[in-house]
């Protein structure tokens, strides 16, 4: 049985390691509450954007622009991993980062290189030892997300399939949906694919016939403006996905290791009690002895 001390010891470290968890949890719930604002205002522009461009796309030919066309030869694939740098969260880097890599094996399978550019330390780390080929990675950024940042992953793919050195690109990210759901996402960026347009009997009667725009200038010339920043307004949504998720997954995990604490004290206090009762119990039959030995 361990000693008093021993089992008093570790009661303190574990309340130290209970303070710890219950700080991290209030610090990713004050973050969360930023993160999920953040991605709550910006889905209605990345749905709206979706619209434009899908009513855009309909009314040309997939060879209007570079990245609606979609490459005979299929040699190369752009993976853009997006993760947290800090871990403490679960499994969420984990489901990630199993997302992404099942991804690539299938694009291996297909017969097609797979390229990796991460955003996050966990992702980059994880790449790094696997057999897939990393190339651009950014840590120590997902704690001050802006557009510029998601720019230039997004330029770098955009350039990449315009030269014909990807033939398709990739977003994997944690999708922010509740508190308890925040699954691997894998969002296919390039070839950029005209959204399907809803069935005439799909759409609601209050709504009535869709309308026809007239655009100025032309259609091929939005699109031109249009189609890079699509990819940058997807990489961007991506981010912030990822963001609030981290911060839900985080919170989650450090409730659950304060929940956890808190059990543990509970178990070794009652070791500590019963280990007292049995000094306690040892050194009365001592006593007890040695009345009896010089009465005796």
């Amino acid at each position: 049985m361990p000693s008093l001390k021993d089992v008093k010891m570790k009661i303190v470290g574990v309340g130290k390691t209970k303070q710890i968890t219950k700080a991290m949890n209030m610090v990713a719930s004050a973050k969360l509450r930023g993160a999920q604002s953040r991605i709550e205002r910006f889905r209605p522009y990345a749905a709206k954007y979706h619209d434009v461009l899908a009513e855009l796309s309909s009314k040309v030919e997939g060879s209007a622009h570079p990245l609606l066309a979609e490459h005979e030869e299929k040699k190369n694939c752009a993976i853009i991993l997006v993760t947290s740098d800090r871990g403490l969260c679960g499994s969420f880097n984990g489901n990630i980062i199993a997302a992404a890599l099942k991804l690539a094996k299938e694009k291996s399978e297909q017969g097609m290189k797979v390229h990796f550019s991460c955003v996050g330390k966990k992702g980059r780390d994880a790449v790094r030892h696997s057999e897939y080929e990393l190339g651009t990675s950014y840590a120590d950024r997902m704690g001050s997300i802006d557009f510029a940042l998601a720019n230039a992953v997004a330029q770098e793919v955009i350039h990449g399939y315009e030269a014909m050195d990807f033939d398709e690109a990739w977003l994997v990210y944690g999708e922010f949906i509740s508190m308890g759901q925040q699954p691997p996402k894998a969002l296919c960026l390039l070839p950029l694919k005209a959204p399907e347009v809803e069935a005439q009997d799909e759409v609601p009667a209050e709504k009535g016939p869709k309308c026809d725009y007239l655009y100025e200038p032309r259609e091929d010339k939005l699109l031109a403006e249009l189609l890079p920043r699509y990819v940058n307004v997807q990489v961007y949504r991506g981010l912030l996905d990822t963001s609030a998720s981290e911060h839900a997954a985080r919170m989650a995990a450090m409730d659950n290791a304060t929940r956890n604490c808190n059990e543990l004290i509970n178990t070794l206090t009652l070791i500590y009690n019963k280990t007292r009762q049995a000094s306690i119990t040892s050194e009365l039959i001592d006593i007890v002895g040695g009345a009896e030995a010089l009465n005796g």
